[in-house]
């Protein structure tokens, strides 16, 4: 005889959203949340003291929530426009803070290992050391939890708008999401100086780029599912636009959980372009698809198909191959299933 199934009963509908996120609740989310210290630290200069964390459940619950909510209420609305850059900011402000939690631990990090070369004798030295080393473990708690925060919250965007969420500048990375999107800048910097393995994804590099107007989704998730197939540890770059074939690509390793790189043009002139393309080429790509747009693509087809030299195996689509442009108004979800 089958052992009966343990269930939880649901008084009414305000219990909807938190038994559903008890259902769905991920290991990870509750890890960033899980046995945090028996002391912590609160703001620089404050004694330690005992704090607990919020419950995993309820902030799992309320971050999808505030989120979901924003589209509940701006839809059929004059306002159902609006609903994803609302929504956006609400996600960023979660990013805002977890940025300069990063930068705080950093800068504790520092200190600890300036610390640690010059020990010295002496009670007030080593209360001052195990002090900062503490704050440095709350510090990277806090983090943790509004990292985990931030990217349900980024999840429940994607689910409500149909495309990922996006920092306008920086990276989102963390322990917590499956995948990682991260800008250029800090992929180079960090691996040069190998400061953090998470903001330095390993695996073969695969590029997408094309222009802004481009509307077939299927046609591109579908190549990139056969690549994926084929390199399973590919890590995706894109040419860090926010329209068109950048963001169909970055919802499609959103949705598959693939590294991203976002590429995009730092410093200004008409040789931008061809500079940041150049730099990709070194980044010494395993594959490639190219949408037909502007003479940006033409470049890096030129420069992963050169005469002499490495050779990049180039999937390339024209516009005219596009599958018929189906009308979008009220279709609240863009990306395939």
């Amino acid at each position: 005889m089958s052992k009966p199934t343990a269930s939880r009963s649901v008084s009414s509908f305000a219990d909807l959203p938190e038994l559903y996120a008890e259902l769905i609740a991920t290991p990870d989310f509750e890890a960033s949340f899980g046995d945090p210290l028996p002391l912590t630290i609160m703001e620089r200069g404050e004694e330690p003291a005992e704090y607990d964390m919020p419950e995993p459940i309820a902030a799992q619950a309320e971050c999808g929530g505030i989120i979901a909510s924003i589209f509940d209420l701006f839809t059929d609305t004059r306002l159902e426009a609006l609903a994803p850059e609302v929504a956006w900011g609400m996600v960023n402000s979660l990013h805002f803070v977890a940025g300069k939690l990063e930068r705080r631990e950093d800068q504790l990090a520092d200190n600890i290992r300036d610390m640690a070369r010059r020990l010295e004798p002496g009670e007030v030295f080593m209360k001052e050391l195990e002090d900062n080393q503490l704050e440095c473990q709350s510090v990277a708690e806090q983090r943790e939890a509004i990292e985990a925060m931030r990217d349900y919250a980024a999840a429940m965007y994607r689910t409500c708008s149909g495309r990922p969420w996006s920092p306008a500048r920086g990276s989102r990375a963390s322990q917590v999401t499956t995948a990682s999107q991260i800008s250029a800048l800090d992929f180079l910097r960090v691996r040069a100086e190998k400061r953090r393995d998470r903001y330095d994804p390993q695996g073969p590099i695969v590029v997408v780029s094309g222009p802004q107007k481009w509307h077939d989704v299927r046609i591109i998730w579908n190549r990139l599912d056969q690549i994926r197939a084929r390199i399973p540890r590919m890590m995706l770059v894109t040419t860090g636009q926010r329209l068109g074939v950048d963001v169909i690509a970055a919802a499609w390793a959103a949705q598959r959980g693939v590294h991203l790189v976002t590429y995009g043009i730092y410093g200004r002139g008409a040789s931008a372009g061809f500079k940041r393309n150049r730099e990709i080429a070194a980044l010494m790509p395993v594959e490639a698809i190219l949408c037909e747009g502007s003479g940006i693509q033409q470049a890096l087809y030129e420069l992963f198909n050169p005469q002499n030299g490495h050779r990049v195996p180039t999937h390339v689509f024209l516009a005219s191959e596009q599958a018929s442009d189906i009308p979008i108004k009220r279709r609240r979800r863009v990306i395939p299933a």
